[in-house]
């Protein structure tokens, strides 16, 4: 038996979103402009600012090219969260999407 999935009304289409996170995160960490306008804002915490030298801008370039989004890590299809290593620290992303803004915060656990 097939069951025909039908999208919920009060929950946002997770294409639209995982679209609005990519351009975001392209834009933000790589400089590449999105196709249609995109407001935003890139966090970045204290610990990450104060690593050794380079590795903040390698974090931001690991982050931007980041597209591993697989059942398993984005189960909700949103690309909202995401993990890349770099020397030994994992650092860790999250946007935060609306109709208004995306906010993208980067943090790393030393």
């Amino acid at each position: 038996m097939s069951m025909n999935v039908q999208p919920q009304p009060d929950r946002p289409d997770p294409s639209v979103i995982a679209a609005q996170n990519d351009a975001f995160r392209k834009l933000a960490c790589l400089g590449v402009p999105p196709a249609q306008p995109i407001q935003g804002r890139m966090h970045v915490t204290r610990s990450l600012m104060e690593a050794s030298d380079g590795f903040m801008a390698e974090a931001v370039k690991a982050t931007g090219e980041f597209a591993t989004f697989e059942p398993e890590n984005d189960p909700e299809g949103w690309h909202d969260f995401g993990a890349v290593d770099i020397e030994p620290p994992r650092l860790y992303r999250r946007p935060f999407s609306s109709s208004q803004a995306t906010l993208s915060s980067m943090f790393m656990f030393a």
